[in-house]
């Protein structure tokens, strides 16, 4: 393969190498029409390659390029564009200005046991989002999940995916020995649960900086993954809760009926989990805000990809006992949905009615062009959480997220109006 840093891949310039492996360079390139930072992935067969693994490397890389546009979600790293001639194919993906989990994996460089339960969780939700459209990843390892310059989770890499239908996707022997399902090593048919199992692998080197099987060769290696069971996490790791220890183990279990069924079943033992560990009092983490926006029936309908938008456009605020949230008069832009506790509503010091934890207030200012006035005072009644967003923000959220909040604001109307109704005919 050329050494030199190509001016232009395709329509798109190059900056410069991001990382290379034996058949395949990454760029850094611009998308001159989206004006967005891009990553190239070129692939270029080398000179003396056989004939059945050019058509291997063929093979992945269409496997790859199907998915153009195709798994849109947050924390999935999205696939822009691909072509393929016969000097050279590319992929052009989104690009993540940040490390793969590697760094993590040592025992020097270990996060904080909450942290990779949070990442597990948001890889987990991304992995079921690719089974609901047919595809199992089949090569889930740190390698291939990068953290953004934010903190971000992405899952990368799905040239070796299994998809539900296709005929030009089933690869035997892809994957990484380490990370590989007792089934995946034995070549037998797969399901999600592979990829159960290759996360469960990854969250436990995050949490000890070692795997569960270790071994001076791929044949002992491959024997310990389907006869041996593994230390659990906390042996390695003294901070490790047990109930996380169980979700591991669980994950890891040899036997597919042995471990989840679901991800949603694994999500929610994660999600468990995670109300077991010590965070500082204040915070309030995306897994916690992802699954308090879930929970409450404002939300219902909202897809996991619109939940996640408005962890990002969202503020959580607690607020103590017998504050004023907003004040009748004042100018807002803001609107607020209760996660937590109750609010009373007044007007001029009268008691209109009190609000419980799903209902909303102040949304009558999205529907201004111009800031308005309050028309009500609200105030916590006990210790509250408030899920606050800029009415500007919604504003410039996706069409999806909007139309999700819209149908929310109907609902409440109309709930307003009903029982506004049935108080009138109740006095007359």
């Amino acid at each position: 393969m050329d050494e030199t840093l190509p001016s232009k891949v395709g329509k798109y310039p190059v900056t410069r190498e991001l990382g290379r492996g034996g058949t395949s360079r990454v760029y850094l390139g611009r998308d001159p029409f989206a004006n967005r930072d891009v990553a190239i992935k070129l692939v270029i067969a080398a000179d003396g390659v056989d004939t059945d693994l050019r058509r291997r490397f063929h093979k992945v890389f269409l496997n790859e390029a199907s998915l153009v546009g195709k798994l849109i979600h947050p924390h999935i790293m999205a696939i822009y564009d691909a072509d393929a001639s016969d000097d050279y194919s590319y992929i052009v993906m989104e690009y993540v200005d940040g490390p793969t989990l590697e760094h993590f994996c040592h025992v020097a460089n270990l996060l904080p046991v909450d942290r990779v339960v949070e990442i597990a969780f948001k890889c987990s939700l991304a992995l079921e989002f690719a089974h609901r459209h047919g595809i199992i990843h089949r090569d889930i390892k740190p390698a291939n999940i990068l953290i953004g310059a934010k903190g971000d989770i992405k899952v990368s890499d799905f040239g070796v995916a299994l998809h539900a239908g296709g005929d030009h996707t089933h690869l035997q022997g892809v994957g990484s020995p380490a990370y590989m399902s007792p089934e995946q090593v034995q070549d037998k048919e797969l399901s999600h649960q592979t990829d159960i199992y290759s996360l469960g692998v990854v969250m436990y080197q995050l949490l000890t900086g070692k795997l569960p099987f270790i071994a001076a060769n791929k044949a002992s290696l491959l024997y310990q993954i389907m006869n041996i069971e593994p230390s659990p996490p906390s042996t390695r790791r003294t901070d490790i809760p047990q109930q996380l220890d169980q979700v591991v183990m669980r994950a890891l279990s040899k036997n597919p009926k042995d471990r989840y069924q679901t991800w949603g079943e694994f999500s929610r033992e994660l999600t468990q989990t995670y109300r077991h560990l010590e965070l500082p009092p204040e915070s309030i983490s995306d897994t916690e805000k992802f699954n308090t926006i879930k929970a409450l029936g404002f939300f219902r309908g909202f897809r996991d990809v619109e939940i996640w938008e408005t962890v990002r456009i969202a503020n959580f605020r607690r607020i103590q006992p017998d504050k004023i949230v907003i004040r009748e008069g004042d100018v807002g832009e803001n609107f607020y949905v209760i996660a937590a506790g109750q609010a009373r509503v007044t007007k001029d010091s009268n008691l209109l009615e009190t609000l419980e934890a799903g209902n909303c207030f102040g949304e009558i200012l999205y529907f201004e062009d111009t800031k308005a006035k309050r028309s009500t005072t609200i105030s916590s009644i006990a210790a509250m959480t408030v899920i606050e967003i800029k009415a500007l923000a919604l504003q410039k959220a996706s069409d999806g997220c909007q139309k999700q909040f819209n149908q929310a604001f109907l609902r409440i109307l109309i709930d307003r109006l009903t029982t506004a109704n049935r108080r009138l005919s109740t006095r007359n």
